[in-house]
């Protein structure tokens, strides 16, 4: 389960991506207008926060971006550093493209080769959790079973067309930026959101 905290981050979660979308060459066009939902996996450490979203134009183009949050830098990754911002609970967080973070590598291969889901949200109210109801849900196909844990390195990342993908030990994580972009793998996670669906990853062997 991921425990929300009710804080202020600044600069905000949308203004961190809305300037780094600029950067990237498959969001060309792109002007998000509002966050659809988002999903997260649960770092068994606790160290690392794992969220992405799913951010919507104008004309209802969506985009997926995951996100990693660290305390600190993550050494040999400021090619992914996507901004840094301050947390009123937490304090400087080091906020990453997720595709470059091994821990959400290890969280993604593991949903999808082991048909897991994203985890439930809740806040702390004395001494009590309350969950939020999820604005979407996602869910890996399974089948590859041993393909997960334990975490690999991440060795390389490269962006083909509207997908990006991750070289991760000897897998590879296909992530879609632009959501309906087809995925050529083993095994894949998909999400659903109000009365929508799509394929957001995919994971296979090289």
């Amino acid at each position: 389960m991921a425990l929300l905290h009710d804080a202020t981050l600044t600069p905000s979660k949308r203004d961190l991506m809305t300037a780094w979308l600029a950067t990237r060459a498959w969001a060309e066009g792109f002007e998000p207008v509002r966050t659809i939902a988002s999903y997260r996996f649960d770092d068994p450490a606790g160290q690392v926060g794992l969220e992405a979203a799913l951010l919507a134009d104008p004309d209802g183009v969506l985009v997926h971006v995951p996100l990693s949050y660290r305390g600190a830098p993550l050494d040999g990754a400021e090619e992914f550093l996507v901004g840094t911002a301050d947390h009123s609970v937490l304090g400087p967080r080091w906020v990453y493209d997720a595709c470059g973070d091994p821990t959400w590598c290890t969280e993604l291969a593991t949903a999808i080769a082991e048909a897991g889901e994203g985890v439930e949200q809740y806040f702390e109210v004395d001494g009590r959790r309350e969950i939020v109801p999820p604005r979407m849900t996602v869910r890996g196909s399974g089948g590859l079973h041993g393909l997960g844990q334990p975490e690999r390195s991440v060795t390389e990342v490269r962006d083909e067309g509207a997908t990006t993908v991750t070289r991760y030990g000897d897998l590879e994580l296909v992530v879609v930026r632009r959501v309906g972009t087809p995925v050529e793998a083993e095994a894949t996670l998909a999400g659903r959101w109000g009365d929508e669906s799509g394929v957001l990853a995919g994971l296979r062997r090289v």
